[in-house]
C-alpha cells in the first residue's frame, strides 16, 4: 500500500483534470491511496493584471514544484501550457497522456462566430498569443485583457462585458461544456499555445516507481509532439510575457515518423507576426529548425523588447 499525495491548482478546471488523471493511475494501481493537495499559486491569486504583467516563468506551477520538492506532494497535474521549459532541480514531467483538442474557441454572446461579429467588438482573452492572432485575423476588434476561471470568463460574456471571449476547447471540453462554445478557430487562423489541450504528470525524477508507471502510462505521440514544441520554446526562452505560439502534429511510425511545427513569433503590440512551419523525424530538431529561423527573421527583437517591457511593468 502506498499513500500518493497529488498536487493542484484549486479552480474547478484543475480539479476535474486532477482527478481525470487520478481515475487513471487508480486503474494502474488500484493498491494504492491517491489524495488531493490544493494549492492555490500566484497566477490564482493576482487577477487584476495580466499575465506579461506579474511578470516571471511558473505563475501557476512554481509552488506546486516547491511542494514536490519538500516531500508535501508526490506528484503534481499540470496543464502543460502552464510548464516552464525548464523545470525545478530534480523534477521531471513523467506522464503526459493523449492530447485533447488544442484548437481556440470562441464563446460570443450572440452565437457569433470570429468572422460574423460586429466591427468593434469587444473580445476577451488572457493570452498575448491570441490577442496577436486576433489582430491580425479582424483588426477592427477591440482585444482586451481578461483573467479568471474559465466559468468567470464565461460568465462575463453571458453578462455583456464582451461580446465574446476566446479560450482553450481543452479546458471546455474536459468541464463537459462543449454546447457553449460557437466557433473552433482553425489552425491557420490561431496557432495553439505550447503544450495547449496536454496535462502534464510531474515528480521526482529519483521516485523511480511513479516515474517508471507514468512513462508507461503515456501517450507516445502526443509525448512526441509536446517535445518539438517545448524544444522550440526552449530556443526562444518563451514565457508569458512573449507572444509565442507553437504547434506540432505527428503522422506515420516508426523510422517514417514525420513531425511537423508550426510556430509563430509576434509582436509584443501585435502589429506584425512571423510564421513559420518546418517537418523533420526528431522532435528537438524541428522545434530548434523552426526557432532559429524565426529569430534570423527577426523575432529575436521582438523577443527582446517584450521581455525588456515586463520587467519595466513589474517595478
Amino acid at each position: 500500500m502506498r499513500t500518493v499525495r497529488v498536487a493542484t491548482r484549486t479552480s474547478q478546471l484543475a480539479m476535474t483534470q486532477t482527478q481525470w488523471v487520478v481515475n487513471e493511475l487508480r486503474a494502474l494501481r488500484e493498491d494504492w491511496t491517491f489524495e488531493l493537495v490544493p494549492i492555490r499559486t500566484k497566477g490564482d491569486r493576482i487577477l487584476d493584471l495580466t499575465l506579461s504583467k506579474i511578470g516571471g516563468k511558473g505563475l501557476f506551477v512554481s509552488e506546486i514544484e516547491e511542494a514536490l520538492r519538500l516531500g508535501q506532494a508526490d506528484l503534481a497535474v499540470h496543464s502543460m501550457k502552464d510548464v516552464p521549459y525548464e523545470l525545478a532541480a530534480g523534477l521531471v514531467i513523467a506522464g503526459i497522456p493523449m492530447r485533447e483538442d488544442a484548437r481556440d474557441v470562441v464563446v460570443s454572446r450572440a452565437g457569433c462566430s470570429l468572422a460574423e461579429l460586429p466591427n468593434g467588438a469587444r473580445v476577451g482573452t488572457s493570452s498575448l498569443r491570441r490577442m496577436a492572432q486576433l489582430r491580425r485575423a479582424r483588426p477592427d476588434l477591440r482585444i482586451e485583457p481578461l483573467r479568471g476561471n474559465i466559468d468567470t470568463r464565461l460568465r462575463r460574456a453571458e453578462q455583456g462585458d464582451f461580446d465574446a471571449v476566446v479560450l482553450a476547447a481543452a479546458g471546455l471540453h474536459r468541464m463537459g461544456w462543449q454546447q457553449r462554445i460557437h466557433e473552433y478557430l482553425p489552425v491557420d487562423v490561431c496557432v495553439p499555445a505550447v503544450g495547449q489541450g496536454v496535462l502534464a504528470v510531474e515528480c521526482r525524477e529519483d521516485d523511480e516507481t511513479l516515474v517508471n508507471m507514468l512513462n508507461r502510462w503515456s501517450h507516445p505521440l502526443t509525448v512526441t509532439a509536446v517535445a518539438a514544441e517545448r524544444a522550440f520554446l526552449r530556443r526562444l526562452q518563451g514565457s508569458c510575457q512573449v507572444p509565442i505560439a507553437g504547434y506540432a502534429t505527428v503522422s506515420g511510425e516508426g523510422l517514417d515518423q514525420v513531425i511537423r511545427l508550426t510556430g509563430v513569433v509576434a509582436h509584443p503590440a501585435g502589429s506584425e507576426l512571423l510564421r513559420l512551419e518546418a517537418d523533420g523525424h526528431d522532435p528537438q530538431a524541428v522545434g530548434v529548425k523552426v526557432a532559429e529561423e524565426l529569430l534570423a527573421r527577426g523575432a529575436d527583437r521582438w523577443i527582446q523588447m517584450a521581455l525588456e517591457e515586463g520587467q519595466t511593468d513589474a517595478r
